[in-house]
């Protein structure tokens, strides 16, 4: 089967279930739960590529389990979090201003704004574990193995990240407070990094098939933009500038994003 045929294949599956999704996100009238399909819809991407072209060798196999490691883990755990927390403020308001504003209902302002935008963003930031699989491959290079450490360096940061922050969250001793121990000691953001290295390091995987999977590459470029120009760091460093006045504090001494030793404070003359 022809690569354009795959990734034509690929993209009617991402568009059919965010199609889906949204028609649920109709009913229930909160769109929150898109940052569980941004996870969810990649690990049926992966699956899907992998059974369309039949598993062609260790690199298939090792994108197709290390996608859905990370994506049901983080898939889920978003799921739960809305469950949890209810609708997020951000969807509410951007829901809001469309029908006040611009005079939407909440069906065409939820699909222009949320679901139609992520799907095809979605399928650029999954090239990896879709060019990645098409070769047929019978071992795994150097850059596989490093991509191997990466990604599942990136899983286990992200993980110990959301735990912790969940764990210091569910302290009613902690309302108000800032998380500044554990990975957040290092790094402000430390589950938007662990994204970021799974995916370079999935990408790294890709490439080592050869031309077509370096071809994935603007896939980790775009979720790396993404996760700092766009909808992840500057969203939650706006909002929490806003909510706690101590945060620039934080800010002075803590990396934004690649983990660092923190800044010690600068002498008062």
């Amino acid at each position: 089967m022809e690569i354009a045929q795959i990734l034509a294949i690929n993209a009617g599956i991402i568009a059919a279930f965010f199609l889906g999704c949204w028609m649920i996100n109709v009913v229930i009238k909160d769109p929150s739960f898109i940052d569980s399909l941004w996870a969810l819809g990649m690990v049926v991407v992966a699956i899907a590529t992998f059974f369309i072209t039949g598993g062609r060798g260790p690199h298939a196999t090792l994108l197709t389990v290390l996608c859905s490691i990370w994506g049901l883990r983080l898939g889920l755990y978003l799921l739960w979090r809305w469950r949890k927390n209810g609708p997020d403020r951000r969807y509410v308001t951007m829901m809001g201003k469309a029908q006040s504003e611009r005079g939407w209902s909440y069906p065409k302002a939820s699909l222009l704004l949320v679901f139609a935008l992520q799907a095809p963003l979605q399928f650029i930031v999954c090239l990896p574990v879709q060019l990645g699989q098409l070769a047929h491959t019978t071992y795994l290079g150097h850059l596989a193995t490093a991509g191997l450490t990466l990604a599942v360096i990136g899983i286990s940061f992200e993980t110990v990240g959301d735990w912790q922050l969940a764990r210091f969250k569910g302290d009613p001793a902690n309302e108000g407070k800032i998380l500044d121990t554990g990975l957040w000691r290092y790094t402000r953001h430390p589950n938007y990094f662990g994204d970021a290295c799974v995916w370079w390091g999935l990408f790294l995987i890709a490439a080592d098939t050869g031309p077509v999977g370096w071809a994935s590459l603007p896939g980790p470029i775009l979720i790396t933009l993404l996760l700092t120009r766009w909808s992840g760091v500057p969203t939650t460093e706006g909002r929490m500038r806003r909510k706690r006045p101590d945060y620039m504090d934080y800010v002075a001494r803590t990396s934004g994003f690649i983990p660092m030793l923190p800044k010690k404070p600068k002498p008062v003359v």
